[in-house]
């Protein structure tokens, strides 16, 4: 009888000659781990297949035999598996039920009165590794499966728009804790029964105060019963990424390298370390103090960018032509950068009322001159998991407003041609491992430049913002926020991606063209635009009156997130272009 091991993942395509590595196969622009063709079915000879455990398992689960349906109680019977597929999903589905329907004869406990293994850690030591290692609808099925209860805490809410990953986690049936500031507005989601606690920590104290803090209101976990002890911790806040990374080190748990966080943070060392490991760099300098602009002016020469070196959403960011323009414009950004603030973990520019922490006291505002990068602007999202990548996915970036770099507009799939998607996926990759990164999940922007081609920008790493989550999850069918979570409670995030996108989506932040006050006529626009059929979603940004500022004039207002669906991306291109435009005229 036949031993039928599957080895799951579409085709990949090695190039002529055999004696190279193998390249993987782009699939519409979207690229997977995958297996050889002829290495799908391992044939050999036994009398059934059996899947090694890993580490401890229950009594009378052991070794399971293909061929064989566990039904309930101890009642089995026999099952005639046609395919390899079949076979394959009837693993699955064997798993499945042993963890979700059998009866278990774990002891009751706190919190836990059913006696059902809630943790993931004990669930995943009866899981075979291949079982959890296929990139299969059932397998990604079963590792939602596993996320059911599990103590997952959410470092930091982000703002209200984030909302949604606190609804995903709570369809996956998972406990989640936010720990945030005491006024966040994320402690009323625990009254809609969308999150199990909130943990209230002021994030106004010094770092040291806030970490030690955090470390106890997470080690006193599971003594209410309400959840239990803390299986995992993860944020989507970029701001939050280092704090996490270091909370997961000290309660020994799954999670980023505080290291490597550190070195992604730092645009000066993430220089460094792409530059050490031979991969393409731009030149750089990193000015501490005013002094220093003529020598990063003679070392990196113009035009060049100014940015600070740990930062985000292009605050801060300018670029110079010239030395004047150095020296003027470094004035300018050093007091922006003091007049920031930190509100839902992100970076904003106080105003009268904003409540917030000075940025100065949690974010280095050092800044940094670099070589200027010109070309279409990419954002790769990367999965990455058990020390390589399981999931890539390109986007293109629309034109940014110089010099500040403003983004208008982004589409997935990207229109970039499959040689430049590659070239940019692997240098995307490659940055990404360099720091020191095994899992998670990541956003790298990168340029294709007219001379030296793909150039990285910076990596994130956390969920992308804006509606990064909604293009990956409608055009590629994976979803970054449950591929997160896996990753923070130690299962192995194998994404399930189509040959062909499902979809194609393109979106705009509807900046506005001209400075004035916004009408009414316009904030009517994004409100109708909700009722055409390729439209998604349009949410405005900002209210009929506002005074708002136009792309000529500095740092333009976001007027409306929209986003829109096409059946190609060229078409979502043209039909959110078009309505941008036609909102235009409505600023007087």
């Amino acid at each position: 009888m036949s031993l039928l091991c599957l080895l799951s993942g579409p085709d990949w395509q090695q190039e002529a000659g055999g004696s190279s590595p193998p390249q993987w196969k782009l699939g519409a622009q979207c690229f997977a781990h995958s297996e050889p063709n002829d290495q799908r079915l391992g044939l050999s000879s036994a009398s059934g297949l059996s899947h090694k455990f890993s580490g401890p398992r229950r009594p009378g689960f052991g070794d399971v035999k293909y061929g064989q349906r566990r039904a309930a109680g101890t009642q089995q019977r026999k099952i005639q598996c046609q395919t390899p597929f079949q076979v394959r999903d009837r693993a699955v589905d064997d798993v499945t039920w042993e963890l979700t329907e059998a009866p278990d004869s774990t002891p009751a406990r706190a919190g836990n009165p059913t006696g059902r293994a809630n943790a993931t850690f004990e669930m995943l030591n009866e899981v075979p590794e291949d079982v959890l290692d296929e990139a299969s609808p059932q397998a990604q099925e079963l590792r939602r499966k596993l996320t059911k209860g599990a103590t997952v805490v959410f470092v930091s809410a982000g703002y209200p728009g984030k909302r949604f990953i606190y609804e995903r986690a709570a369809a996956l049936g998972v406990k989640s804790v936010i720990l945030d500031h005491p006024d966040s507005w994320s402690k009323n989601l625990v009254d809609e029964g969308i999150i199990a606690k909130f943990l209230p920590v002021d994030m106004s104290q010094s770092s040291e105060e806030v970490f030690k803090e955090a470390v106890r209101a997470i080690s006193e976990l599971g003594q209410d019963g309400i959840t239990g002890k803390a299986d995992g911790v993860v944020t989507f806040v970029e701001l939050s990424v280092p704090l996490t990374s270091r909370l997961a080190e000290v309660l020994g748990l799954p999670g980023m390298s505080p290291a490597a966080v550190d070195a992604a943070r730092d645009k000066h060392r993430t220089r460094a370390a792409l530059k050490k490991a031979g991969l393409p760099t731009p030149s750089n300098y990193l000015i501490k103090q005013g002094s220093e602009l003529k020598a990063a002016a003679d070392a990196v020469g113009f035009p060049a960018v100014l940015k600070p070196v740990s930062g985000a959403a292009s605050l801060g960011v300018k670029k110079v032509l010239n030395f004047q323009e150095l020296e003027s414009s470094y004035l300018e950004v050093a007091e922006e950068l003091g007049g920031l603030v930190i509100s839902s973990g992100a970076l904003i520019k106080a105003a009268t009322g904003t409540k917030g922490v000075n940025a100065s006291s949690v974010v280095d505002l050092t800044v940094l001159l670099e070589q200027y990068l010109d070309g279409p602007e990419v954002d790769v999202d990367i999965v990455m998991s058990d020390g390589d990548w399981r999931y890539a996915a390109v986007s293109d970036n629309g034109p940014t407003s110089e010099p500040y770099f403003q983004e208008f507009w982004g589409l997935c799939p990207s229109l970039l041609s499959k040689q430049q998607q590659t070239e940019l996926k692997d240098l995307a990759i490659n940055s990404v491992k360099v720091l020191g990164f095994a899992t998670g999940i990541f956003h790298v922007e990168l340029k294709y430049t007219s001379n030296t081609g793909p150039q990285l920008i910076e990596v994130n790493a956390r969920l992308g913002g804006g509606p990064v989550r909604e293009c990956n999850r409608l055009v590629w069918g994976v979803d970054l926020v449950e591929e997160g979570i896996f990753c923070a409670l130690g299962i192995p995030a194998r994404p399930c991606s189509p040959p062909a996108p499902y979809t194609c989506i393109g979106y705009t932040f509807v900046n506005a063209q001209k400075s004035g006050k916004l009408t009414s006529q316009a904030t009517a626009k994004f409100e109708a635009w909700r009722k055409l059929p390729y439209v998604l979603s349009s949410v405005p940004l900002a209210r009929t009156g506002d005074t708002v500022v136009g792309v000529k004039d500095g740092l333009s207002t976001w007027l409306c997130e929209l986003v829109v669906t096409g059946k190609t991306s060229e078409e979502a291109l043209k039909y959110f272009l078009e309505l941008e435009n036609d909102a235009a005229a409505d600023i007087e």
